[in-house]
């Protein structure tokens, strides 16, 4: 036998977990994805997180600039869902302020959520500009996504609420997501959709015009509702959310699709 042919057993082969050449190959594609799933799921296990209001609008958005009234606007929106969270009953479940991670808006509700004494959460995404997490973040819910679509999923998997404030295509991307998964009715629970800036968002999108032209029902303008003072939207989410037992499941449930019956 060629010695030197053979396998040194006094230095094995790295384990196929173990080799980043392997893990970062177009063949883990799957181990890569699904460890977007399952190391947040450990990580708000631990937190205790079960409940999260989602905040979208643009990253771009500064104080000081353009629109920039909608930065202090989510600040203050932020804190007053923290503090009202807080005061719930200790059975129920804790609305935690969850963003994209970044700046702008993002980083106005993490903001507010920070200054009012609550956790945070942050879902950043690795992109090559823009976007970067914010310093408002809890350390233990700051996480780094590469897959959108991973991201997008842990949006809606523990989402109660969500408002949406001025933004660009990355927030409609995300606004759209949640309301056509309202309108199919793919979740089993309903998700308050509030939209944040009239003004803005009736500007950006013709929303009758769409049912006018028939590619929605009028009904579907039911699912999301308008306010622009951070007192109007908190007042919806409280009429909205109803506190749930601690120990009830926290995620997001598809509707099963209705069995046909047999013989039919």
């Amino acid at each position: 036998m060629d010695k030197n042919a053979a396998t040194d057993m006094t230095h094995p082969p790295a384990l196929a977990y173990e080799q980043e050449s392997f893990l970062t190959s177009d063949a883990a594609r799957p181990l890569r994805i699904l460890a977007e799933y399952l190391e947040p799921l450990e990580r708000f296990r631990r937190a205790g997180v079960h409940a999260t209001v989602v905040f979208f609008g643009s990253a771009r958005l500064r104080p000081d600039g353009p629109l920039g009234q909608y930065y202090e606007h989510a600040r203050e929106l932020a804190g007053l869902i923290t503090r009202w969270s807080a005061s719930l009953p200790e059975h129920a479940h804790r609305y935690v302020v969850c963003s994209g991670g970044g700046g702008g808006i993002m980083e106005a509700a993490n903001r507010g959520a920070t200054e009012a004494g609550g956790k945070t959460v942050g879902l950043n995404i690795s992109l090559p500009h823009e976007q970067h997490p914010n310093p408002y973040l809890s350390s233990e819910l700051t996480f780094e996504f590469h897959y959108f679509f991973m991201r997008k999923l842990w949006f809606a998997h523990l989402a109660r609420a969500l408002i949406a404030f001025p933004g660009g295509l990355g927030t409609l991307d995300e606004l759209t997501e949640f309301l056509t998964l309202a309108q199919t009715r793919k979740l089993a629970r309903d998700i308050p959709v509030i939209l944040y800036g009239p003004e803005y968002w009736n500007e950006i999108i013709d929303f009758n015009a769409l049912a006018r032209h028939g590619v929605i029902d009028a009904q579907d303008l039911n699912l999301f509702e308008f306010a622009d003072r951070p007192e109007e939207a908190l007042a919806i989410l409280t009429r909205r959310l109803t506190p749930e037992p601690r120990e009830a499941s926290g995620f997001a449930h598809s509707r099963l699709r209705a069995r046909a019956p047999q013989g039919a």
